[in-house]
């Protein structure tokens, strides 16, 4: 079955035209990035290929596309933590999404505990990089939403070394 999205015939109708003609990369993936309906918290990035997107439409949930695992990724099939999707939006050139959520549960929606995925701040400035030493992060959460073992048991984690 042919997927209802609309061929890119112009820049025209791909920046000002009404039909979804998502480009997606070499790879076929597109970036997502997810916020909090309600309070606009970056919750996490993400990337979606064409059939993530088409379930995430047809769904009202997000599913992403798994880059270290290879495979689609239902958000909170394992976890609980569904992200329920109130706003799905594409950039201009329609390579780029943002979707807005609210999640069930705790709320939380990053892997390791933490209800968002960014939950450490780089320093900026010069005063920040000393040669003799790594850059050192600083926590912006002071504590995990939820503990990932009893969550997720003995799933693989799928952070990459």
């Amino acid at each position: 079955m042919p997927l209802p999205f609309a061929q890119r015939t112009s820049v025209e109708e791909v920046e000002e035209g009404s039909l979804l003609s998502p480009k997606f990369d070499s790879d076929g993936l597109m970036p997502v990035v997810t916020t909090d309906a309600q309070t606009g918290e970056l919750l996490m990035h993400a990337y979606m290929n064409q059939t993530a997107l088409m379930k995430t439409i047809e769904t009202g949930e997000a599913h992403y596309y798994s880059r270290s695992r290879q495979t689609l990724w239902h958000k909170g099939a394992t976890s609980g933590l569904v992200q329920y999707v109130q706003q799905l939006l594409i950039d201009d050139d329609q390579d780029c999404l943002w979707m807005r959520v609210t999640v069930a549960g705790s709320g939380a929606s990053c892997h390791v505990g933490y209800r968002s995925c960014f939950y450490r701040q780089i320093p900026v400035g010069t005063e920040a990089v000393d040669s003799s030493s790594p850059i050192a992060l600083t926590f912006t959460e002071a504590a995990k939403t939820f503990d990932p073992q009893q969550v997720y048991g003995d799933a693989p984690n799928p952070t990459q070394l």
